[in-house]
């Protein structure tokens, strides 16, 4: 991960450049330690406790991530801090040529980001792309941050006028997955700076290398000390994020259990908690759809990235003659090929870790063993080069319940769970008594199907012929239910974003005339008219 720089000695450095980077599984004989990044510079921790990192596909370490120090934890929120005030008084104009630099540099360095999160994380090299690309667009639409930022005025009465500005809270926070290295840490980063926030960024200890690379740009880019920090660890590193009374805001994504926790203990101590967390995204298929179109839509989304993604397709609800459609669906999910991310004809690569592997292969042995039926297996698949890794082929399980456990638990893996129905309408209730509310698609050629289905269906983000509906940064994520934490938001990009991470300030201000005799002083409450 690191090396030292030839113009500086003991300088920190990372060994990946924009035109050197991993292209194979190969062993790393001496996997370096994974850097913090403070004060625009990385230093390595002075730790005792260190996390491995496997490369999914080998299971062989790439590198190791610290348990930060309390000291160093405080010494990073400390800089994030002490940045904020000039920070805060640059202009946006200024901040907008940052982050124009930002952009450029994103996409000077894009297969260099994809590299490391396929060793890191597992996904394809074309999916891990568009991992990129998914955070690469948010960062594209901050750079509209004058546009975001204007505030309002009215005049209220004779000589009085009220003026509305967005201000930045401080210093925020960002905790971030393993199943989107590049792209949550640039939902958050973008739109929190481009509106004068600082930032204290936690990647996920299993894939920390494509934040690192973004920190190194951020610094190439121009934005000063302070602004952008990243910083390591688990459980230990996520409670000090959310007691440091510096830290106003929490932006998460991840599971339930993390996310429950973390929006009720950072909610308890004053900060703003946006937390996006797990899904059983459904996808409704009526007879009149197009047949070819919606059984590549649905392999795609059920089975790609592994199905480690929380809008992946996980339940496809047939509606009548459909079902016939299920042996079809299985010869698509029969050609995919499963293996390590570098390899050119990967179409999915392994889950993260082993107990991922584990819980998944747990879930589809429970469905065989509550009754339904497993018409694609994918267990105990092995590539021919990596006889090691996570490996979990696409899975179709059939005459799925909703009392089942594969089915009221979130797999997060390649498994796609099928449920036959007769209407619309029973399907529309089916997926609306589920307790998650990410997302939900309908596969259609009625215009007046797809109204109904928009109308009655109980998830934030609706696609119709789109199985995956999540909107571009002009929009913002919008999942509802037990998809979302507390009940809170969870916009992260997009005029929503912006909300979230200012805050509004009004001013009223009255001008009289010296010309004009005084008023008779009154002590009633003014009305402004």
């Amino acid at each position: 991960m690191t090396r030292e720089s030839e113009s500086t000695v003991g300088k920190v450095v990372l060994e990946t450049t924009a035109t050197s980077f991993p292209s194979s599984h190969r062993k790393i004989a001496e996997p370096n330690d994974t850097p913090y990044f403070v004060e625009n510079e990385f230093r390595l921790s002075t730790a005792e406790s260190f996390i491995d990192v496997h490369d999914p596909a080998t299971n062989n370490v790439v590198t190791r991530v610290p348990q930060m120090t309390k000291q160093e934890l405080q010494d990073v929120i400390s800089s994030a801090q002490k940045a904020f005030p000039s920070w805060k008084r640059t202009s946006v104009i200024a901040r907008q040529q940052i982050m124009f630099r930002f952009v450029a540099l994103i996409r000077e360095n894009w297969d260099r980001l994809a590299a490391v999160i396929t060793l890191e994380q597992g996904k394809t090299v074309a999916d891990a792309k568009g991992d990129v690309l998914r955070g690469l667009q948010v960062a594209e639409a901050a750079c509209s941050g004058p546009e975001y930022m204007k505030g309002e005025i009215l005049e209220v009465a004779k000589d009085m006028e009220t003026r509305t500005y967005r201000e930045p809270l401080g210093v925020v926070s960002v905790i971030c997955p393993f199943n989107f290295p590049a792209m949550i840490p640039l939902w958050c980063i973008p739109i929190a700076t481009i509106t004068g926030n600082t930032v204290v960024l936690k990647p996920s200890e299993r894939a920390p290398g494509a934040a690192m690379i973004l920190a190194e740009l951020a610094e190439k880019a121009g934005f000063p000390k302070g602004v952008i920090n990243v910083v390591h660890g688990a459980h230990d590193t996520v409670n000090i994020l959310l007691d440091a009374p510096e830290i106003k805001a929490i932006s998460f994504v991840g599971s339930n259990k993390a996310g429950e926790y973390i929006y009720e203990r950072g909610s308890a101590n004053g900060k703003r908690v946006q937390a996006n967390l797990g899904a059983k995204n459904h996808a409704l298929i009526l007879p009149d759809a197009d047949k070819e179109q919606t059984l590549d839509a649905i392999i795609a989304a059920a089975f790609g990235a592994a199905g480690q993604r929380c809008m992946a397709l996980s339940v496809a609800v047939f509606v009548g003659e459909t079902a016939s459609w299920l042996p079809q669906l299985v010869r698509r999910a029969k050609a995919l090929s499963v293996n390590g991310g570098f390899e050119s004809e990967a179409d999915l690569g392994p889950v993260v870790t082993p107990q991922s592997k584990a819980r998944i292969e747990k879930l589809v042995g429970s469905a065989a063993s509550e009754g339904a039926n497993i018409l694609l297996d994918g267990r105990g698949i092995k590539p021919t080069y990596y006889p090691n890794g996570n490996w979990v082929g696409p899975t179709i399980i059939t005459d799925v319940k909703p009392s089942m456990e594969c089915y009221r638990e979130e797999i997060f893996g390649p498994v796609l769970s099928c449920i036959t129905v007769d209407s619309l309408d029973e399907g529309i209730d089916l997926i609306n008594q589920n307790e998650y509310g990410n997302g939900a698609a309908l596969f259609t050629s009625s215009g007046i199907h797809a109204e109904r289905f928009r109308n009655n269906i109980e998830a934030g983000q609706v696609g119709v012929n789109v199985p995956i509906p999540v909107p571009l940064p002009m929009f913002s994520f919008s999942g509802n239910k037990r998809s979302v934490a507390g009940g809170g938001s969870n916009t992260f990009y997009g005029k929503p974003g912006v909300n979230f991470y200012t805050q509004l300030k009004t001013v009223t201000s009255k001008w009289t005339r010296r010309d004009v005799e005084p008023s008779t002083m009154g002590l009633s409450m003014p009305t402004h008219s």
